[in-house]
């Protein structure tokens, strides 16, 4: 029976499929029949996951196809897909069981033309433009001479030698290069990354910050020069702390980051002459400023010095300005005798003037006046030292009916408590570290018991003395008279000598068990 066959058959004897297997045929069959196919359509929804995969819906009027790219083919991707494009995809047609559902496993996707890239960078641009991107307050001036100039462009072109060489005619400057791919699709994240590094190096650091950027790039269609019409490439132009220049293709070449860029340059040569003025026409210009500023110091000098010489004739002779004040000083002198006499005498005559009222009487009515008026004032002064001692007894008596003794007794009380808890536990402790130093001398005392000669003896071992003195040698037993031998229950003599020698003072010590014959 045919697996696909639509006639019904009523009969018993239908063979049975799982879901897999059946799945399984749809999706052989599907592959089998397309193969590789290539779609043109317009990108509806498109989702990034955080793996990198890319899934889209192609459309037109009418249908819907799913397609996924993997992340190594969205990674080669010249163009990403947005959504709105027309492009023309290319893949395999496949299905996936667990959703019921066919999709295309793209392996390449490119816009349906230049219109199409046209219509998606005017949308892109509407909408940069929307957010103030372009604005032109946002824009930073370009400084007059930079120290260090950041280059982002590609290390093997001729765009790099080209502003170098101009740098290098015009007024040479420290040129740091950041290499990039400038097409294909590692220009715009490659581009991006360059702009946002030069950003965060550190001004006088080890590789000091740039003082002004230039992108640049040669002319070329407008697939060449699509990597700086990327949406990341714009931003991190706009976001640069740093002037930017572009010079992205020729004059006639147009990209977004022309629109986000402090200043436009129509070729990258031009980059060059708008970053750094011409040297020789500075030098120029100085030598030519400090020409004009010597004449015109020269010229004024010059005014003013006969300026001087005129107004120096119209004065008149200093003896002839001396004249009249030295005459002056002559007739003041000559009047200053008299005038002195004068003012001694007018001050003399105050002065008699002022002792004629001066009398004995009148200081003495003074005196008594100042000692009624003292006197009134110590005895209206009496009763209010009175009142105001009183006063303060009076408060010092209410205080003391306040304080009491209580609280004092109280905290005597629990004083006496904490002493007499803090009392036990000392004796406690000081009986607890007695018994401890007791176990501790009795450990001691025992120890000493067993590594003591005696206990060697209770173990079965004895000691042997000669004449007194301990034996440990068959020929210092021989020698001896007579034999004591020591066990731990006693001593046993041993040898025709009733009577041992008293011990010398060297077997007075107990012997150690290493130094006795034991059997």
């Amino acid at each position: 029976m045919d697996l696909f066959d639509d006639t019904p058959d009523t009969s018993d004897n239908a063979p049975e499929f799982t879901v897999s297997e059946l799945s399984g045929a749809v999706k052989r069959t599907i592959e089998g029949e397309f193969g590789f196919v290539r779609v043109r359509g317009e990108v509806g929804r498109v989702s990034r996951p955080r793996s990198g995969h890319i899934y889209l819906d192609l459309k037109d009027d009418k249908s819907v196809i799913s397609g996924i790219m993997w992340k190594g083919v969205a990674a080669r991707q010249q163009t990403q897909p947005e959504e709105g494009m027309e492009v023309i995809a290319t893949g395999k047609m496949t299905t996936f069981p667990g959703q019921s559902k066919y999709q295309i496993i793209l392996e390449e996707i490119r816009p349906a033309g230049a219109g199409a890239l046209m219509a998606m960078l005017e949308k892109r641009k509407a909408q940069l433009q929307a957010e103030g991107l372009f604005e032109a307050a946002l824009k930073k001036k370009l400084p007059y001479l930079p120290e260090i100039i950041g280059v982002v462009t590609s290390p093997s072109g001729a765009v790099i030698r080209d502003i170098l060489h101009r740098l290098r005619d015009r007024f040479p400057r420290k040129v740091l290069v950041w290499p990039v791919a400038v097409q294909g699709a590692k220009c715009a994240p490659e581009v991006a990354r360059a702009i946002e590094g030069f950003n965060r190096m550190t001004p006088g650091g080890a590789m000091p910050r740039p003082d002004l950027l230039i992108v640049a790039r040669g002319g070329g269609s407008v697939e060449d020069l699509w990597g700086f019409n990327e949406e990341i490439v714009a931003r991190a132009a706009a976001s640069s702390d740093i002037p930017l220049i572009s010079a992205v293709g020729h004059e006639t070449d147009t990209t977004l980051i022309d629109f986000v860029s402090d200043i436009r340059a129509p070729t990258p040569t031009a980059a060059a002459e708008l970053a750094v003025p011409v040297r020789m026409e500075l030098l120029a210009g100085l030598r030519d400023y400090d020409a004009r500023m010597t004449r015109a110091v020269e010229q004024r000098l010059e005014h003013r010095g006969q300026r001087l010489r005129d107004l120096g004739r119209a004065m008149p002779r200093a003896e002839t300005l001396l004249d009249g004040p030295r005459q002056r000083l002559d007739i003041m002198g000559d009047k200053l005798p008299a005038g002195l006499r004068r003012l001694v005498d007018r001050q003399r005559l105050r002065l008699s003037e002022s002792a004629g009222s001066l009398r004995p009487g009148v200081l003495s009515r003074a005196i008594a006046a100042e000692q009624s008026r003292l006197s009134d004032r110590a005895t209206r002064l009496q009763p209010a030292l009175k009142r105001l001692v009183q006063t303060r007894r009076e408060a010092l008596v209410q205080r003391l009916g306040r304080l009491s003794p209580r609280p004092i007794q109280r905290e005597i009380a629990v004083q006496s408590d904490r002493l007499v808890g803090l009392s036990r536990r000392l004796d406690e402790a000081q009986r607890g570290r007695i018994s401890e130093a007791q176990s501790k001398l009795d450990a001691l005392d025992r120890l000493r018991e067993t590594l003591g000669y005696k206990e060697t003896l209770r173990r079965g071992y004895a000691v042997v003395r000669g004449d007194g003195d301990v034996v440990t040698t068959t020929a210092g037993a021989k020698k001896a008279e007579a034999l004591e031998i020591e066990f731990a229950d006693g001593k046993v003599a041993v040898g025709d000598g009733a009577t041992l020698r008293k011990p010398t003072k060297k077997s007075q010590t107990p012997p150690k068990p290493e130094q006795g014959s034991l059997f």
